[in-house]
């Protein structure tokens, strides 16, 4: 499929270099823009990239394109991905979609009209090792899951501190990388039926540092942390009537630890073919040559569902959520 790429920052570096490993499975990097067009011609440079645009409106209008990878800041996912719907384009939108869930299922309903195909880049979902997981409980291998843990913190500084914090880019940290929490969360256990919470809120007026406990139906319980400020192992740890399994790096997953009740404790590996962004990638091109307006996998309704999540969490603390 031709990809072109709307935005330059680290995200987007990451996507181009996976697409540029996929040739052999028929990816091709077609065209950047920025709203700099001499970021977009060093993008295109390092990444060789054909074409490069001085704004997302010529991006979008490329007829040579056919999905467009939307790694703009968070509160452009809507009117970018708006956009390139309008242009005929299939999208791969980063996580967050949009900064609330009428947003998402407003581009959902629009894609369906258009009969084109869109994804929140949910990228963690489509990783052999949780492709493993699910089956082993599907499978009932593991019994119940009764329990779940997950935290993710880093420190950003500077520039990039700013980006991730400020409210009028969609910031705040639940929303930034929370999201990899509640989606990891949602994944295993579906949506709580209560939450609470406690978050720290910094000088831009958005959270970045909440603890949030969840309840599920049958007594089923979670909690997750989430923090841009605090650097933590991004780990996470699943407790089942009949086995733990640790997970040391839940956000890029090759590897789990599984501890039985009844047996001997033992290791799942399941290494990337490249970096990860490859399995959302193909399932991208999948669904498009299907004709398919979305993916069965991780399907428009689970990622509105986390977004219904964090509006909830975020409506409660009083935050604004409908950014301008």
């Amino acid at each position: 499929m031709k990809w072109g790429i709307m935005a330059t920052g680290t995200i987007a570096a990451k996507f181009a270099k996976t697409v540029a490993e996929m040739g052999s499975e028929g990816e091709v990097l077609t065209a950047v823009g920025s709203r700099d067009l001499q970021r977009a011609r060093e993008f295109a440079d390092t990444y060789g990239i054909k074409k490069a645009y001085g704004s997302y409106e010529e991006l979008a209008g490329d007829t040579e394109i056919e999905a467009v990878y939307i790694a703009t800041p968070n509160n452009m996912h809507f009117d970018n991905a708006m956009l390139c719907l309008e242009g005929g384009k299939h999208i791969l939108c980063e996580k967050p979609f949009t900064t609330n869930a009428d947003d998402a299922e407003a581009l959902y309903r629009e894609a369906d009209k258009r009969g084109l195909f869109i994804m929140e880049a949910f990228w963690i979902r489509f990783l052999p090792l949780y492709e493993r997981l699910l089956r082993m409980t599907e499978r009932s291998e593991l019994g119940r899951l009764r329990h779940a843990r997950c935290d993710y913190g880093f420190i950003a500084k500077g520039a990039r501190l700013e980006r991730k914090l400020r409210s009028e880019l969609g910031g705040g940290a639940l929303l930034d990388i929370g999201i990899y929490n509640l989606g990891f969360l949602h994944m295993l256990m579906g949506a709580p039926e209560k939450i609470t919470s406690d978050v720290h809120f910094n000088q831009y007026g958005t959270d970045d540092f909440s603890i949030l406990q969840l309840r599920y139906p049958g007594g089923r319980t979670a909690q997750c942390m989430q923090s841009i400020g605090l650097q933590t192992e991004r780990r996470a740890a699943l407790y089942f009537d009949k086995a733990a399994v640790y997970l040391p790096d839940f956000q890029a997953a090759v590897s789990m630890t599984v501890k039985p009740v009844d047996g001997e404790e033992y290791t799942v590996e399941c290494p990337f073919d490249i970096n990860g962004f490859e399995y959302e990638i193909r399932e991208a091109s999948r669904c498009v040559s299907c004709g398919r307006t979305h993916s069965d996998v991780f399907r428009p309704e689970d990622s509105a569902a986390v977004l219904r999540t964090m509006d909830e969490i975020r409506k409660a603390w009083n935050m604004k959520f409908s950014f301008e």
